[in-house]
């Protein structure tokens, strides 16, 4: 039975939160292009510069990661990013990490908000730490962001209301619920996307060309939704929803 379409029509705004540079750009920057090229407001925020994902010093793989996320997100056409300093690769689930996203989120106030999978097993293998946390804090910092007592310094110092969020997304989950179509031009960019992170891929020997593997990733989304090509997604209807007076 194919997937459902995702009821995206109605989105302005949404956030994606991820640990890592690049880590949007396997096959989900599809569907920021076709959200951006219909007038959606995208924003990413990375909660590392992903800078130990390199055998260099991380200060220096830090500016060269931000540099080449940046050129990234000019290609799905992404103009706010984020990347907050938590340490690459020991991202501790806890307080202090919530409360940061859930701080960027009463800023945003997106519809929906967009993480990758955070399965222990993910991706034909066992998922990386960094991914498992920053998956689970962005489930409980949607909630922390419609919560009027938790995290009460964020409105009484900071004047951030609270928010709720329409949408939790899944980004590469094995069993997805919705897709989002995608077109032709929605997949060379998310190639393009992913070929900007150009001295990371060559830090990886034996990584296959972003042109290899993407547009198969989408075909087969699109064989799941019944359509050419598709973005897949776990999506998870949240408690909260964008406030009446912005509709």
């Amino acid at each position: 039975m194919p997937l459902e379409p995702l009821p995206d029509r109605d989105l302005r705004r949404v956030l994606c939160v991820v640990a890592h540079p690049d880590d949007m750009e396997y096959g989900t920057s599809a569907a920021i292009s076709a959200w951006t090229r219909r007038g959606v407001e995208v924003t990413y925020l990375l909660l590392t510069s992903g800078e130990a994902g390199m055998q260099v010093p991380p200060d220096e793989v830090g500016p060269v990661r931000a540099r080449e996320q940046a050129a990234a997100c000019e290609q799905v056409g992404v103009s706010n990013l984020r990347i907050l300093d938590h340490p690459d690769g020991m991202l501790v689930y806890g307080l202090e990490l919530r409360r940061d996203v859930a701080r960027v989120i009463r800023e945003v106030r997106p519809d929906a908000v967009v993480t990758t999978n955070f399965d222990v097993e993910a991706y034909g293998g066992l998922n990386q730490a960094d991914h498992r946390v920053a998956g689970l804090v962005t489930v409980d910092a949607i909630r922390d962001a419609d919560n009027t007592w938790v995290f009460r310094e964020l409105a009484d110092e900071e004047g951030l209301a609270k928010w709720g969020t329409g949408w939790l997304l899944v980004a590469g989950h094995p069993e997805p619920t919705h897709g989002v179509e995608v077109q032709a031009r929605d997949v060379e960019s998310s190639v393009a996307s992913l070929s900007c992170h150009e001295a990371y891929l060559a830090a990886l020997p034996g990584h296959p060309a972003p042109e290899e593997f993407i547009p198969e990733i989408l075909r087969q989304g699109g064989e799941a939704l019944g359509v050419e090509r598709a973005v897949t997604f776990r999506a998870y209807r949240m408690g909260g929803i964008a406030q009446e007076e912005e509709k």
